[in-house]
């Protein structure tokens, strides 16, 4: 009988029996030393709750709202690349249970599945784009995003490179993966995934190919002799940005921003949101942990736009610790993939109900009843 799933990181345990070894630690990997992943969460203890006591909270609610759209819990799924070899078509497992759940879904640019697709199943979805490096390739990603229909683009502008992720070469895992003996190998031990997952999705629709990463087709995930298109983009800045908001006219949010003078540049050159991120600890190792650069944030916006994190939240108690720092709304990532790959849509909603069930059950113990109550005044930093 296998261990019950009783919270989010008891996905992640699982998950790793399930999935084969070089695409678990794709997921669960940062870059270098993992210096950033491990603070990500090490710094949400450097925070602890003042509850009142003797308050009234029979009447207490998960609900949030976000850029005028309501929801049934302060927190969303952040877009993660590669889902579909977590589960099989695991960006549309995860597009059907966050409208379920009522909470956001972010697609990813790194995704295995057609945006046009996935917006088809979820029009309430957003996309998260890396910018090509050229002009004419940025307009018509752009143009592409807006007329598969999606109203909110979460341009994410951390990764000016690639990440040394060592973890990923040690594990075997490239993009594409190469065919080789060791990859047969780990996809032999892992018959469940190899036939639900892989060899499913080839029946189903070919092979996977990277789909979105810009207006046109990508590489395929599997080849021997392919190579996935890495073309600079280390000469983006603020121009690129104003003329994507020239563009697009539905909400744009920055997402990677960890320095209070970015966020305030952000702000002024028209975004109507940012999500304050190192990535989950896979760019630059050593990076700030977003809880941590949180406050200055919010200090310097002082209410003006929306201030979403991600990265480390894995408790109810980390998304109430993040709305006291100041933050409006949270992303998860990495659990809702590993709950993908163990249950599908239904693990997905499961991690959902995990995460909702905590922040109103430590919304009573706080003594507060709605999340816009949350503040300053409940926790102390160690």
């Amino acid at each position: 009988m296998s261990d019950p799933i009783l919270c989010l990181d008891d996905y992640e345990r699982a998950a790793k029996g399930r999935l084969p070894r070089p695409i678990y630690q794709y997921y669960c990997g940062g870059a270098e030393t993992n210096q950033s992943l491990r603070a990500n969460r090490a710094d949400f203890q450097r925070y602890e709750f003042v509850p009142r006591a003797l308050v009234n909270v029979a009447t207490r609610s998960t609900e949030a709202t976000l850029f005028g759209e309501w929801y049934a819990a302060p927190f969303g799924i952040a877009p993660m690349g590669l889902s579909a070899l977590a589960t099989y078509r695991g960006d549309l497992v995860l597009a059907r249970a966050a409208a379920k759940a009522r909470i956001p879904m972010v697609m990813s640019a790194t995704s295995l599945v057609r945006m046009e697709e996935l917006a088809q199943v979820s029009p309430s979805a957003w996309f998260q784009a890396y910018m090509p490096g050229k002009i004419e390739r940025i307009v018509a990603l752009v143009d592409r995003v807006a007329a598969a229909g999606f109203k909110t683009l979460v341009f994410t502008v951390d990764v000016p490179v690639g990440a040394n992720r060592e973890n990923n070469v040690r594990a075997g895992f490239s993009t594409p993966l190469k065919p080789s003996l060791r990859l047969a190998w780990d996809g032999c031990i892992r018959p469940r995934w190899t036939i639900g997952t892989f060899l499913r999705t080839i029946a189903q629709h070919g092979m996977p190919h990277f789909e979105n990463s810009f207006a046109e087709r990508g590489a395929p995930i599997l080849s021997a002799n392919a190579e996935r298109d890495f073309r600079a983009r280390d000469n983006l800045d603020w121009s690129h940005f104003d003329l994507i908001r020239k563009r697009w006219t539905g909400k744009l949010v920055v997402k990677g921003l960890l320095a209070k003078e970015d966020a305030v540049l952000a702000r002024d050159h028209g975004a109507d949101g940012i999500v304050v991120s190192n990535h989950g600890g896979r760019q630059l190792d050593g990076a700030v942990s977003p809880v941590r650069a949180l406050p200055e944030i919010v200090e310097a916006l002082k209410g003006t736009i929306p201030v979403m994190m991600d990265s480390g939240v894995r408790r109810g108690t980390d998304v109430l610790k993040a709305l006291a720092l100041g933050a409006d709304f949270v992303f998860v990532g990495r659990p809702f993939l590993y709950a993908a790959a163990m249950g599908g849509e239904a693990g997905v909603l499961h991690a959902a109900s995990i995460l909702q069930e905590e922040v109103a059950r430590d919304l009573a113990m706080l003594g507060v009843t709605t999340i816009g109550e949350v503040g300053p005044e409940h926790i102390r930093k160690n």
